[in-house]
C-alpha cells in the first residue's frame, strides 16, 4: 500500500508559535490562540460566513451575513452560493471549496451551512457547519475535527 505523502506549511512546524485567534474571541477572558493553519483557516470561514456586509470597517463588501438571511424569503439559493464561493475565494484564498450544502427549514426558522474544503497546500480535506436558529440561542457551530 502507497504512503499518501502529506505537506505541512512551515507555520505548523514550531507548535510555540501562535497564527492567530480563534472564534469565538474570548473564552473566560482570554484569547484562544490557533496554533496551526488548519484552526485559522476555520476560523477565517466562520468569519466570512458570519460578518454581515459592512460591519467590518474599510472592507464594506467583507461577509456573508448569514445571521440577517435568518427571516429572509430565501428562494435563491445559487445566488447565496454563489455569494459564499465568492467571498471565500476572495478572502480566504487557501482553500478550494469541494461541496456547499445549503439548507432552510422556514417552519423552525433555521438556515443550514455545510461547506467541505480542501486546504491547498496539504492534501486534506476538512468541513464546517453553521446552524443559525431563530431562537435565543442564536448561532449554532459544528466543526468537525480532522476532516472526516
Amino acid at each position: 500500500m502507497p504512503i499518501q505523502p502529506t505537506n505541512k506549511s512551515p507555520l505548523d512546524l514550531n507548535p510555540d508559535i501562535t497564527i492567530g485567534v480563534t472564534f469565538p474571541l474570548m473564552d473566560d477572558g482570554q484569547f484562544a490562540p490557533s496554533h496551526t493553519v488548519k484552526e485559522q483557516v476555520k476560523t477565517n470561514i466562520l468569519s466570512v460566513l458570519l460578518t454581515e456586509p459592512g460591519e467590518r470597517l474599510f472592507l464594506p463588501d467583507f461577509g456573508v451575513g448569514l445571521k440577517g438571511l435568518l427571516f429572509e424569503n430565501i428562494t435563491d439559493t445559487q445566488g447565496l452560493r454563489d455569494r459564499i464561493e465568492d467571498q471565500l475565494d476572495e478572502y480566504v484564498p487557501e482553500i478550494q471549496v469541494v461541496d456547499l450544502d445549503l439548507s432552510f427549514d422556514r417552519d423552525k426558522a433555521t438556515l443550514s451551512v455545510k461547506l467541505t474544503y480542501a486546504i491547498q497546500f496539504e492534501n486534506q480535506m476538512d468541513s464546517i457547519q453553521v446552524n443559525i436558529a431563530g431562537s435565543a440561542d442564536g448561532v449554532d457551530i459544528y466543526k468537525s475535527i480532522g476532516g472526516f
